[in-house]
């Protein structure tokens, strides 16, 4: 029994020692983002703030999309969370080859690099949480326990966008044009998605591709669990039925997250002689 305690002491330590590693890194990447700005960190809501308001122009009074209540909230949860996931997903498929110089020199795990990536965006998408609730204010939306919800959707969104990030980054560094594919997909993803439109727009035999998406499951639990029940939101649950419908996508998330870490492990002995 001393001699198991005495092995597991050593790998607990490891795992401490990277995470700290993680949080300096991240930390020190956000920092560094804003450095020499004149606005800082209100950069970090610039962003989602301006989509937000030429979307809601175009599609809520133009074209009527929004045409029920909360809709303001409900257009800026959806691009909250697209902003984290699309930011995340790139900047971790570039995150080894902008750190080749610092992967060739020194030896560390490599899945450090797309973890602290995504532990700085992290931050920001906490920022913009901080919007969202301003926003809830605003709109007199009362709080309930379903908020409390928003801890494990959040976690399931960073673990799953971290998946992606461990299935692109090494594809990047075998092949350059990845990054164009991926900027292609992520502009299908975010118009065939709910984010702008309630899921009541889209066709039947749509639905159930769409929520094959984990990005679409969370981010409408994330909507069901904010809003008050008077906002029509269909979830997982609804479209595939029973009380069992949202493991589908979860099976999906299971199948990123597993993958892109396999395929993650399998190539990171080699990305430095390929940068």
């Amino acid at each position: 029994m001393a001699a198991l305690e005495t092995i597991a002491r050593p790998r607990r330590e490891r795992i401490a020692h990277h995470a700290r590693v993680v949080r300096v890194t991240a930390a020190a990447e956000f920092k560094l983002k804003y450095s020499g700005s004149a606005l800082g960190y209100v950069w970090s809501v610039v962003k989602p703030l301006g989509l937000f308001a030429m979307l809601y122009v175009v599609f809520g009074r133009f074209m009527r999309l929004g045409n029920f209540p909360h809709y303001p909230v409900y257009l800026l949860v959806g691009i909250v969370f697209w902003t984290y996931f699309g930011d995340a997903s790139t900047l971790s498929m570039y995150s080894l080859v902008n750190r080749g110089g610092l992967i060739s020199k020194l030896a560390f795990p490599r899945l450090i690099v797309p973890l602290s990536v995504s532990t700085t965006t992290a931050i920001t998408l906490l920022i913009n949480l901080g919007v969202v609730g301003l926003f809830l204010a605003a709109n007199r939306i009362v709080p309930r326990v379903e908020w409390l919800l928003l801890i494990p959707l959040l976690l399931y969104l960073v673990v799953v966008t971290l998946g992606v990030g461990m299935i692109l980054a090494p594809l990047f560094v075998r092949l350059r044009d990845v990054s164009q594919v991926w900027e292609l997909v992520l502009q299908l993803m975010f118009y065939a998605s709910p984010i702008i439109y309630p899921v009541s727009f889209l066709p039947s035999w749509w639905k159930p591709i769409a929520f094959l998406s984990p990005f679409v499951q969370i981010i409408q639990d994330a909507r069901w669990a904010i809003l008050p029940t008077s906002t029509p939101i269909d979830t997982p649950t609804s479209i595939y039925g029973g009380p069992w419908g949202e493991l589908v996508p979860l099976a999906v998330a299971v199948l990123i997250v597993g993958g892109g870490y396999l395929f993650f492990r399998r190539e990171a002995p080699y990305v430095a002689e390929r940068l």
